[in-house]
């Protein structure tokens, strides 16, 4: 063979060689199996989700790159967080600085909700776990800024209510005083001047009273309430007035109706109720008071309802008139001595009964005011039956007697 001839043909075998080596190393990289890399999970510390579920503010854990690790059910009920993330912009970057500085932060927060949702405020504070895990701690204080927001509401309207009769006795005393020559002028500012105090004294009853209703707990020490006892009082007790504006007043419902409260309370809603109705009254008008019951249980709701055919309220002011100080008719609440309290009285006892107090109302018709009260007599301890002898005869069955008219 010549030496070209031989060098192809090694040519030739050094390439078989080679591809079936490079097959075979291809092969047993393939067979050797392949390196993992494993990211280790931030943990959280035993026990924090357990302390966050009992806590009564919201928790949450938050990991190294912003996720949420852990969040009781309150903070996501709050919109702080949503799937994994931190909701809140402001809250975010507090958790940002806090791992980036390492000190404990805190911030007052705005949630926004839904249009025509009132904000929520709250409390937070934004503290290091350990070297990778964020915990935020808030509170919610919305509650207590609503209320204190009423409390400010309130003492600037006292202020404001206390200072017109104030005021007008002031300059009233100045006018005695420069009339004193003028018998006839003097008389006429003295009964100003006793009208401006009758104001004042009412005004002052009525912050008392609501002051001692906010206290009582009715149901705490409950009494069973005879409700026709209740509504007439309240009609006695309004004689006075309903005589003056020729108004007449009718007592009305089913008898025989009870409820578990306190007594004094509901004679004051039902007086402020009826009071309201007269004032609000034209000349010649009924007004007339009813007790209804739902159902026929130990549990019902009885139903005390205050119905006039006065000028009624018109439908932008019914959202509003159970607020403290509000009137419908400033002139008309004015002139009668109205303090702009009572149906806010009327309104918290209902409430502290576990009832509630609704109105209807048409312009030019007039208004009802139903306060619902239940009976709540399923609480009471039965009483204990006496055994009759055979040879005795109990007293016979009773009719309630049909609501008799007070007209005034």
């Amino acid at each position: 063979m010549n030496p070209i001839g031989v060098a192809i043909v090694a040519l030739v075998i050094g390439l078989g060689i080679g591809v079936l080596l490079t097959w075979a190393l291809l092969r047993a990289r393939r067979a050797e199996p392949s390196p993992t890399f494993e990211i280790a999970e931030p943990v959280v510390p035993a026990g924090v989700a357990e302390v966050l579920v009992v806590l009564p503010a919201a928790g949450v854990v938050v990991g190294p790159h912003d996720e949420v690790l852990q969040a009781n059910a309150i903070a996501r009920s709050l919109g702080l967080v949503r799937g994994s993330r931190i909701s809140v912009p402001e809250l975010l970057q507090l958790v940002r600085i806090v791992r980036r500085e390492g000190d404990v932060r805190s911030v007052d927060l705005q949630i926004r909700q839904a249009a025509r949702v009132a904000s929520s405020y709250l409390t937070a504070q934004v503290a290091p776990l350990d070297e990778s895990l964020i915990l935020i701690l808030a509170d919610d204080q919305t509650t207590a800024r609503r209320i204190e927001e009423t409390r400010r509401d309130f003492v600037a309207n006292i202020s404001h209510e206390l200072k017109t009769p104030i005021g007008a006795i002031s300059l009233l005393a100045e006018a005695v005083e420069d009339a004193a020559e003028d018998p006839e002028a003097v008389r006429r500012f003295a009964s100003r001047m006793g009208i401006e105090s009758a104001r004042l004294s009412d005004l002052v009853g009525q912050i008392i009273e609501l002051s001692r209703v906010q206290a009582d707990d009715p149901l705490a020490d409950p009494e069973i309430v005879d409700v026709d006892e209740v509504l007439t009082d309240a009609v006695e007790r309004r004689r006075m007035d309903a005589e003056r504006h020729r108004i007449t007043l009718t007592v009305a419902g089913v008898a025989g109706t009870r409820v578990l409260g306190n007594a004094r309370q509901l004679g004051v809603a039902v007086g402020n109720l009826v009071e309201n109705a007269i004032v609000y009254s034209d000349p010649g008008a009924r007004v007339v008071v009813a007790a209804h019951v739902q159902a026929r249980s130990d549990d019902d709701y009885v139903e005390i309802t205050v119905s006039d055919n006065g000028i009624g309220i018109p439908p932008a002011e019914l959202d509003r008139i159970f607020e403290r100080f509000y009137r419908v008719d400033y002139a008309r609440s004015r002139a009668n001595g109205g303090t702009g309290l009572g149906l806010a009285i009327v309104k918290h006892i209902a409430a502290i009964h576990g009832g509630e107090v609704s109105v209807w109302s048409q312009v030019g018709q007039g208004s009802t005011f139903t306060l619902k009260i239940p009976a709540h007599l399923h609480q009471v301890a039965p009483v204990e039956e006496h055994v009759v002898s055979p040879n005795m005869q109990g007293p016979p069955e009773q009719t309630l007697p049909d609501r008799q008219e007070i007209n005034q």
